[in-house]
């Protein structure tokens, strides 16, 4: 898929529709982390939360655009696992329900099927 082709980029939904928590030591503040640390909350001993995102979730610091429209993630090289492994793909390469779901929170319509799935 093309970056032009990315929904992801003309979405944000993800971002604003879920909790983004994530093992503490990912963020900067421990060695070789690299969320930073002030774009996050704690939320117990063990993991930490992106801003805007815990307790209740609203809307990610580190994204900026309009949801919907035009899109970016201001740390995107260095966003947490639980970002990166975000996918509008479920394995069986149907779209990922939980992509819809925070979609049609926004007033998106759902993704259309664009690849083979695998068998």
């Amino acid at each position: 898929m093309s970056e032009s082709d990315n929904p992801c980029l003309h979405c944000g939904a993800c971002c604003s529709a879920y909790r983004v928590a994530f093992y503490w030591a990912e963020s900067d503040a421990a060695e070789g982390g690299t969320v930073p640390a002030a774009m996050t909350v704690q939320i117990n001993p063990w993991l930490a939360a992106m801003r805007g995102t815990h307790p209740v979730a609203e809307r990610c610091v580190a994204l900026g655009g309009e949801i919907g429209g035009d899109v970016s993630c201001a740390i995107y090289p260095l966003r947490a696992s639980t970002c990166r492994e975000f996918d509008i793909w479920a394995a069986d390469g149907t779209i990922n329900p939980h992509c819809t779901a925070a979609r049609a929170r926004y007033g998106l319509p759902a993704l259309l099927l664009k690849r083979r799935l695998r068998m």
